[in-house]
């Protein structure tokens, strides 16, 4: 009796594992396979679906699975249409645009170089047609350059530059401005003098956005470039020292469009996708484009770039938070005396 009982129980105890392992075997494999083909879908492979079997609640929710991705997958196809449709528009407006745009130049540059028989109204008129047709020519020529970075056939022309020489290019060619401004210019620049595998086209227009946006909002007070380097990268930082930004406004100042102060009139002429389109020539060289802002402390914009093919690492040669209590600069290009540079700022706020 014992032994048949023992048998017995052990015989049943078969059984009811064999029936559990069934049950969570039923119950636990279509769970894992929804796990893994939710995370599928989360990675970007839009066609992945749940394999249904059978009329049971595991089965509803594999069918409600897959009518969300046959949703998700329509939705994500029709915007990505819309989007190749707005490239598209954006493109040939721009080309279409040029042809009649370029004659307007040649008209407006006529009447813009005999301004001086006019009467000044007449020749204020024409002075400002040419002002704005330029600036009509910029936006122009930055909605391509947006049109390529969007559907992805912009091209590096590298050639082995310095970077410190093409911030001292830069800053020449921006210094009248600056001192129509009333800011100054200066150059700090312990290293980034050995030559770098870079677009020098594309970094000097970099430069140029990041240096005028300075001077533009740098309320007349001197404007820091910094240049340095490591074994790694080499990075250039504008620091100005204006009204700056709230973090809040940072995060949004690559924004195509956007401005801080609606308005506030741009005496420069910018046309709102210049920080846009020098974030995307950061990317396309495998680099970065940062900003540091307070309110009241002005701002600071660090590019960074890799030396070589291989991804940035480590820090930045130039920090992203300026540091102005610094006291020795004495193998910068150009030496700033931090004693009167505070001196000046504290005058000109006062």
């Amino acid at each position: 009796m014992q032994r048949t009982l023992w048998l017995a129980g052990i015989l049943l105890l078969g059984i009811i594992g064999g029936i559990a392992w069934f049950v969570v075997r039923s119950v636990s494999v279509p769970i894992v396979e929804a796990a893994e083909t939710s995370a599928r879908l989360a990675s970007g492979d839009l066609e992945v679906r749940l394999t249904v079997h059978g009329e049971d609640e595991l089965a509803v929710l594999g069918r409600s699975f897959n009518a969300m991705a046959d949703s998700i997958e329509r939705q994500i196809k029709e915007l990505g249409e819309l989007s190749m449709v707005q490239q598209r528009f954006v493109s040939d407006v721009s080309h279409e645009l040029r042809t009649p745009l370029t004659t307007i130049r040649l008209a407006a540059d006529m009447i813009n170089d005999q301004r001086d028989t006019f009467d000044p109204t007449t020749a204020r008129t024409a002075e400002l047609l040419h002002t704005q047709v330029e600036r009509f020519e910029q936006l122009l020529s930055d909605l391509l350059e947006i049109s390529r970075y969007d559907a992805g056939s912009v091209q590096l022309e590298r050639e082995p530059t310095g970077l410190a020489q093409l911030a001292e290019d830069v800053i020449e060619q921006l210094r009248p401005l600056a001192d129509e401004r009333g800011s100054e210019l200066r150059l700090v620049a312990p290293g980034g003098y050995s030559p770098v595998e870079m677009d020098p086209r594309r970094v000097r227009r970099i430069l140029r956005n990041l240096i005028g946006n300075a001077i533009e909002h740098g309320e007349g007070r001197p404007v820091v470039i910094t240049v340095d380097s490591n074994q790694h990268a080499v990075a250039a930082g504008v620091r100005d020292y204006g009204l700056g930004l709230a973090p809040e406004e940072a995060e949004r100042v690559f924004d195509r469009f956007w401005r801080a102060d609606p308005s506030r009139q741009r005496t420069i002429g910018g046309t709102g996708l210049g920080l846009s389109i020098s974030l995307g020539d950061a990317h396309l060289h495998g680099g970065t484009l940062t900003v540091w802002s307070e309110k009241g402390a002005g701002t600071h914009f660090v590019l960074t770039l890799p030396r070589g093919a291989q991804p940035l690492e480590g820090n930045s040669p130039v920090p992203l938070e300026p540091e102005d209590a610094r006291a020795e600069l004495g193998s910068a290009t150009q030496p700033i005396q931090l004693t009167e540079l505070w001196r000046e700022l504290e005058g000109g706020g006062s």
